[in-house]
């Protein structure tokens, strides 16, 4: 794995149906979702409604129900479902290994963005 990929954990690390939080400095943490499948997903710990914390959702297929206000959210695309709107960003997942993996350089940018 290059340099471009920062280890977070092992898969076994994340609860099925549930998520893993990545603690950043200066900016919002990351929220790794596993579902029922093994699939492995990671958006910004925001929900685009009113910012609850989506890492305490609760997770079915490939969604995400925000705790605060039910929204539910797309895990691959971190988008609203209609009728809400809005997105949360999301992060490249690379698994290897039942390691678990995020974009080193999409960690740091959006550090600095949130």
């Amino acid at each position: 794995m290059t340099q471009e990929w920062q280890a977070i954990c092992h898969i076994d690390d994340i609860p099925t149906l549930g998520a893993r939080v990545v603690k950043r400095q200066a900016a919002r943490d990351v929220a790794i979702f596993k579902n029922a499948e093994g699939k492995v997903f990671a958006l910004l710990d925001k929900c685009p409604h009113k910012g609850g914390p989506l890492s305490q959702g609760i997770v079915f297929g490939e969604r995400v129900a925000c705790p605060l206000h039910n929204w539910n959210i797309e895990l691959p695309s971190g988008c609203a479902v209609t009728p809400d709107e809005g997105c949360t960003q999301k992060f490249s997942v690379r698994l290897e290994a039942d390691q678990v993996y995020l974009n080193s350089h999409e960690l740091l940018t959006l550090a600095i963005e949130s």
